[in-house]
């Protein structure tokens, strides 16, 4: 093939050609994202019951779901969570690659059968499912800077105005407004009802008959009377909408004409339909809304398409208030981008200015700077039909193939150098002459490059979507290289190098002295290779010394999922007792923002209280903090303000504030660190089952693996036990239903009906007034009225038991749980706090069950799946090898070199205090295959001179010193390639250095110690197998 190219370069051209022009016009059309789909796809159904409590909740609602969606396929695990909040959350985890449209829409029919047992007001308020990621791309804040408009007046209009239009741009998946659009609240005041002889039922059958919808029909419709001719519609105005008519209802009427209106027993007002959460930004009251992305989305332009929405409707915007976008993840993702481009370009240059170094003239160099870019080029155009995106993984696989992709071509050029040099060949003539000889070595070092990602495309859960991240990007960037090699770099050697007697490039003078020290090394490293051949025997007992320390520190290398990166943002839970009011949480929170406010690194802060990612209630708050850019801090990282958040609010009394960073990939939870559950299995209740997780965790707590281990979730609490003695009642005359009915609608909210409002539908509430629902002896003296018409209060048949109950219940698996959060202690990998937790998990009582969730069981997968990939690439390798050379002997000489690499890649992690992570096995991988590269080099040449008839000493002796330059300078190039990813600063720096560093080790012992120790191998094996 390469004979033809070399007599047709126009041809070779045009190929190359149409593959720039395929990367061009796939370039913008690829998504661009920080991490591709990596987390399992999940799908979110959340169920709303005022007033309900958990256990409520947990037995009318969660369980007759759970019920119904334990049985889709592709389950991967479910949670759910209930909390005196009202609302239920259900999270449907499925196996990575489920399409995730169909999974909902299979939940969606599960939940229609079940739908109908729900209570009614859950049926009212809707059962909602949501497929969106689980972590927040921004939040969009509406504010009032000259506080003209109040909390309420801003909510209203963002749920009016902002919401919808927010849900409608591409990307969108869920939009989660932290704030509430109005409501008609109707306040009872049970003193004026009682002295009225009015319940509850009374009001609310009264807004129930009086505001309704009718359709009255039409005058004249069909079938009509023989002759009629016209036809008018009737209207009528059912459904009231102002405040005076809904005050001016009529409850009762009486005998002398008068009658008692709705405002004679009741406050009206256009309130919001729930207080449960608050919004501060930067201090000042506000309101926000979270957005959460589509499956699959692209998070920067989704971010760009959310900017230009809200600059349209700022034109639109009342007077006084101002959108902000206090959060935005966004820019962390497009900077993460942008560090690993500039560390692409940065690695490029390094990798010519090794060519340079090693070829002392531009036309040489010039030949892998043109095929370089057009192998990269090529893989965006595969990248796009294979439905990838432009993100971390894909462009760092790209980085390290930098060094890789310009082998092929710095062999060939500098085979074809060679061959001017001592034969005086002209260009074409060494060009046909080169490519004979190395094409086999291009071929070999292709497949064992290609087949050695190979087993990195069956790796299983996120790991194995990372894994194909780079497979694809690694691999694909080596065909296209190997393609180029053999079609477009020789045409390019034959037409652009110049015969050795016409001298060209620069520093002539340095060029020879290059070329002197480099000829004095090759003579003396042939000398050493000589000296280390005579002592075989010490050679492999070395090698084999250096496999069990390789074994060894393999073993008790730490371990982790990925590295913690400093996404510019910290997140800060703040939780009080159980008991606390939204006034107290309010009161922490602005402590709280005062001591952000000191720190001059910190740029934005929103908080929301009344929520928290473990659970809602006026005792929580979660806040998001965000640091200035990079370059405005001087070293501070967002670890370092977490810390100092935290240790500064430890004083606060009642109060307990956990400031953390978010994990590495939003959607594999809400925070660094590991998360588990510990499930009751024997149905042995709550009480013993937090008695046994508060043991866990105050073990735990002892170690000093782990660190900031507690139950994540809401705290029990006091609460009222109402025990309604049904004989008495029904003594009195009372209901059950009007009873309930009336403690509801006193200390709940009560959603009776519907009203139009501006032409949105909104709804009506009644609940009992502030001050009749602030003590217990408040709503005892609520009333209700018999059979005969008469007033009897709850107190007459209602008593009440103060009790200890839990303010949220979860569930993991179906199973009754308690969720557990922790980290790693300074200096402990996340690897080493697992099997901590795993050991003290043991020893819980028999019935109860730890489960790891989130990134932790991902990482657990991801640990037990290493030693099979190793051994999967090193068989594969061999296997392609095997086939090659038609010899199982000369494969196992190449294959023994492995064990080098990968022992300079695990020193070079141990020195730097890194862990054993997916990046650092993603570089083990390809580590195994520039290992083999390197000794093909060598082996395949020493069988092309044995071939010739020289003896396997002095075959294997003048390959080594010929492919020493070519194995060198590739070796070099590599490793200074992939030095702009050690010395990475700035975002996404930890991943980076995690990917580097062992690649860097790796590559350096993989080269140094193989130059000396293939030619062993090679002879030892060969030895071996050719006296059998």
């Amino acid at each position: 093939m390469s004979q033809f190219f070399i007599e047709r370069p126009v041809f070779a051209w045009v190929i190359a050609l149409f593959i720039i022009l395929g990367g061009i016009l796939a370039i913008p059309q690829l998504p661009v994202a920080q991490y591709p789909a990596v987390a399992p796809p999940s799908v979110s159904i959340t169920a709303t019951y005022p007033g309900a409590t958990p256990e409520t909740m947990n037995t009318s609602v969660i369980s007759l779901l759970e019920r119904e969606i334990s049985g889709v396929d592709n389950l991967l695990y479910f949670e759910s969570s209930s909390d005196t909040s009202g609302i239920a959350s259900i999270t449907v985890t499925f196996k990575p690659g489920t399409d995730i449209k169909l999974a909902q829409v299979d939940i969606q029919n599960q939940i229609n059968v079940v739908e109908p047992r729900l209570p009614q007001v859950v049926r009212q308020n809707g059962v909602n499912v949501e497929a969106a990621n689980s972590g927040f791309l921004m939040m969009v804040g509406l504010k009032s800077p000259s506080r003209q408009y109040q909390e309420a007046d801003l909510s209203d209009y963002f749920a009016r105005n902002v919401t919808d239009e927010l849900r409608r741009v591409p990307g969108v998946g869920k939009v989660q407004l932290f704030g509430a659009e109005k409501a008609m609240r109707i306040w009872l005041d049970p003193v004026k009802m009682f002295t009225y002889k009015l319940s509850v039922n009374d009001v609310i059958t009264a807004l129930s008959q009086q505001n309704l919808f009718v359709s009255p029909g039409s005058i004249g419709d069909e079938p009509a009377a023989t002759g009629q001719r016209v036809t008018y519609p009737l209207t009528v105005k059912g459904q009231l909408s102002s405040l005076a008519e809904f005050r001016n209802i009529t409850i009762k009427a009486n005998g002398n004409g008068s009658r008692l209106t709705l405002a004679d027993v009741a406050r009206v007002e256009s309130g919001l339909q729930s207080y449960a959460f608050a919004i501060r930004e930067n201090g000042l009251p506000a309101t926000a809304a979270a957005i959460q992305l589509a499956p699959g989305a692209n998070a920067i332009s989704t971010a760009e398409g959310i900017h230009a929405r809200l600059a349209e409707l700022s034109v639109n915007l009342p007077q006084g208030m101002t959108f902000s976008v206090p959060f935005d993840t966004a820019p962390f993702v497009k900077l993460s981008i942008e560090k690993v481009v500039q560390t692409f370009i940065e690695a490029m240059v390094l990798v010519f200015l090794v060519m340079l170094l090693f070829l002392h003239k531009i036309r040489c160099t010039l030949i892998p700077a043109i095929v370089a870019p057009v192998a990269l080029l090529g893989t965006f155009t595969i990248m796009l039909f294979s439905g990838f995106s432009i993100n971390v993984l894909t462009m760092f696989g790209m980085v390290l193939a930098i060094g890789i992709i310009v082998d092929d071509a710095i062999v060939v050029v500098e085979n074809v150098e060679r061959l001017m040099e001592e034969k005086a060949l002209s260009p074409k003539q060494a060009t046909r002459e080169a490519m004979k000889e190395i094409t086999p070595a291009i071929i070999g070092i292709t497949l064992v490059l290609t087949a050695v990602f190979i087993p990195m495309g069956f790796a299983s859960g996120s790991v194995g979507v990372i894994y194909r991240q780079f497979t694809l990007s690694m691999a694909v960037s080596i065909l296209f290289s190997a393609f180029l090699a053999l079609t477009l770099t020789p045409a390019l050697c034959a037409s652009l190098l110049k015969p050795h007697a016409q001298k060209e490039g620069p520093g002539g003078k340095f060029s020879r002295g290059f070329n002197r020290y480099f000829n004095a090394l090759s003579v003396r490293y042939q000398s050493g290779l000589r000296y280390v051949l005579k002592r075989t025997g010490r050679t492999i007992l070395l090698y084999v010394a250096i496999c069990g320390a390789l074994l060894v520190a393999l073993q008790n290398l730490p371990s982790s999922f990925l590295p913690e990166e400093d996404q510019g943002y910290f997140m800060s839970s703040i939780q009080l007792p159980s008991d606390a009011t939204m006034a107290r949480t309010r009161d922490v929170v602005e402590r709280f923002e005062a001591t952000i406010a000191t720190r001059p690194v910190i740029a934005n802060n929103i908080s929301i209280l009344g929520f928290g990612f473990s659970g809602s209630g006026p005792n929580t708050a979660l806040a998001f903090t965000t640091l200035k850019d990079w370059q405005y801090r001087n070293g501070e990282t967002a670890q370092d303000e977490a810390d100092f958040v935290q240790t500064a609010l430890s004083s606060v009394p009642d109060a307990t504030t956990l400031s953390l960073l978010p994990p590495a990939i939003s959607d594999m939870g809400t925070s660094s660190g590991f998360t588990l559950y510990i499930e009751d299995r024997a149905g042995k209740g709550y009480s013993a089952l937090r008695q046994a997780t508060e043991k866990l965790v105050d073990l735990a707590n002892q170690s000093w693996v782990l660190m900031d281990v507690y139950i994540d979730g809401l705290a029990e609490g006091i609460s009222v036990s109402l025990n309604v003695d049904r004989e008495k009642a029904e003594a009195f005359g009372v209901s059950f239903d009007d009873i309930s009915q009336a403690i509801s609608a006193a200390s709940g909210s009560y959603y009776v009906n519907d009203y139009t409002d501006n032409g949105r539908v909104q709804q009506v509430i009644v609940q009992a007034d502030t001050a009749y629902r602030m003590q217990l002896t408040d709503l005892l003296k609520v009333s209700v009225k018999n059979k005969t018409g008469e007033m009897v209060p709850l107190s007459a048949f209602v008593t009440a038991a103060w009790a200890q109950t839990p303010r949220q219940l979860n569930r993991y698996q179906g199973y009754p749980a308690l969720k557990v959060t922790g980290s790693a202690a300074p200096g402990e990998s996340s690897g080493a706090a697992m099997a901590e937790m795993e050991r003290l998990a043991s020893e819980l009582p028999q019935g109860f069950k730890a489960e790891w969730a989130g990134s932790a069981l991902q990482e657990k997968e991801s640990t037990a799946q290493l030693p099979m990939l190793i051994l999967l690439s090193i068989l594969v390798v061999f296997m392609v090898l095997a086939a090659l050379y038609e010899s199982w002997s000369t494969p196992l000489a190449v294959m023994l070199v492995v064990p080098l690499g990968l022992a300079g890649a695990v020193c070079a992690v141990i020195v730097a205090d890194m862990s054993n992570d997916v990046f650092f096995r993603v570089g083990m991988i390809t580590i195994i295959g520039l290992s083999t590269k390197n000794a093909i080099l060598i082996v395949e040449f020493a069988r092309q001179l044995r071939a010739q008839g020289m003896d396997i000493i002095a075959a294997t002796l003048l390959a080594a010193k010929q492919r020493l330059r070519p194995i060198m300078m590739t070796s070099l190039a590599f490793t200074l390639g992939v030095v702009p990813l050690m010395l990475a600063t700035g975002a996404s720096d930890k991943t980076q250095h995690a990917i580097g560093t062992g690649v860097f080790g790796g590559m350096i012992s993989g080269t140094l110690l193989a130059i000396f120790f293939v030619p062993v191998f090679y002879i030892s094996v060969m030895r071996l197998f050719e006296k059998k």
